[in-house]
C-alpha cells in the first residue's frame, strides 16, 4: 500500500470518525444528558458551596459535548485507519469493508469495554476529587495493557494458524487474551469511588449510556469507514454493488 493511498484512507478515516461522532452526539444528547443532570443534582443537593458556573449548563450539553465528542471522533478515526491499513491482508483474507468491521470491534475491545470494565465510567460530578489523577493514570494503564494484550493475541492467534487451523487457532488466542485480562484486573487497584447515597439507578443509567455512544461511535465508523474504504480499494466491487441498487 504506496503512501498517497495511506493518506487517502487516512482522510476518509478522519471523515468516518467525523459523521460516527455526529451519530454518537445524538445519542448522548438524548440518552445520556439525563443521567449527568441527576448526578449535578445529587452534587449540588451536599454541597454548601454554590459558586457561579463559568460555563452555563446548557452551553456543556450542546456546544461542549459536540466539541468533545466530534474532536474524539476525528481522533479515533485516524488512528483506526492506520491500524486499518496495517490489518488489511495480516489478519485474513477479509476484504475492506470486514476489516474494516474487525478494526472498529477491536478497538472498541480494548481501548474501552476492557478496561470499563475495571474501572466503570462516572458521571462528572461524581467522585473524590482529589483521587481524579489517580483515578485517570489506572484508566490509561488499562487501556494501555488491553491494547498490547489484545495485539499479542492477535499475533498469537496468526502463529498458531498454520498447525491448528483457522478456529482453534482464534479460540486459543481469545482464551489467552481473556485470562491475561483478568489476571491484568486482579492485580491493578480499584478505582471506583461512587459516594454513599448516590442514587443507583443513575449510575446505573449513565453506565449504560456511556456505553451506548461508545458502542455508537465505533459502529459508525466501522460501518462508514468500511463503505469509504472499499470505494478507494476495491472500486469496480463498490461501483457493482451501486449499480444493483439503482436497478
Amino acid at each position: 500500500m504506496n503512501s498517497t493511498v495511506v493518506r487517502t484512507l487516512l482522510v476518509r478515516g478522519m471523515l468516518a470518525g467525523l459523521g460516527a461522532g455526529v451519530l454518537a452526539f445524538v445519542f448522548a444528547y438524548l440518552v445520556g444528558e439525563g443521567p449527568v443532570d441527576a448526578a449535578i443534582a445529587f452534587e449540588e443537593a451536599g454541597s454548601h458551596e454554590h459558586g457561579e458556573e463559568l460555563v452555563s449548563r446548557s452551553v456543556q450539553s450542546t456546544a461542549g459535548l459536540a466539541t468533545g465528542v466530534l474532536v474524539f471522533g476525528v481522533a479515533i478515526g485516524g488512528i483506526l485507519a492506520l491500524a486499518f491499513c496495517f490489518a488489511l491482508g495480516r489478519i485474513g483474507r477479509f476484504g475492506a469493508r470486514a476489516t474494516a468491521g474487525l478494526t472498529a470491534l477491536g478497538g472498541f475491545l480494548t481501548v474501552y469495554l476492557v478496561p470499563i470494565l475495571k474501572y466503570p465510567a462516572n458521571p462528572p460530578a461524581v467522585g473524590d476529587p482529589d483521587t481524579i489523577d489517580k483515578r485517570t493514570a489506572l484508566f490509561v494503564l488499562m487501556i494501555a495493557l488491553s491494547v498490547l494484550l489484545g495485539i499479542g493475541a492477535v499475533l498469537l492467534g496468526r502463529r498458531l494458524a498454520p498447525a491448528r487451523g483457522n478456529w482453534n487457532a482464534s479460540t486459543a488466542a481469545a482464551v489467552a487474551f481473556v485470562a491475561a485480562v483478568a489476571v491484568a484486573m486482579a492485580v491493578l487497584p480499584a478505582g471506583d469511588n461512587t459516594p454513599k447515597g448516590f442514587p443507583a439507578t443513575d449510575l446505573w443509567e449513565f453506565r449504560l449510556a456511556s456505553l451506548g455512544v461508545q458502542a455508537v461511535l465505533w459502529a459508525g465508523f466501522g460501518l462508514l469507514f468500511g463503505y469509504l474504504a472499499e470505494r478507494v480499494l476495491e472500486p469496480e466491487r463498490a461501483r457493482g454493488k451501486v449499480s444493483a441498487l439503482v436497478a
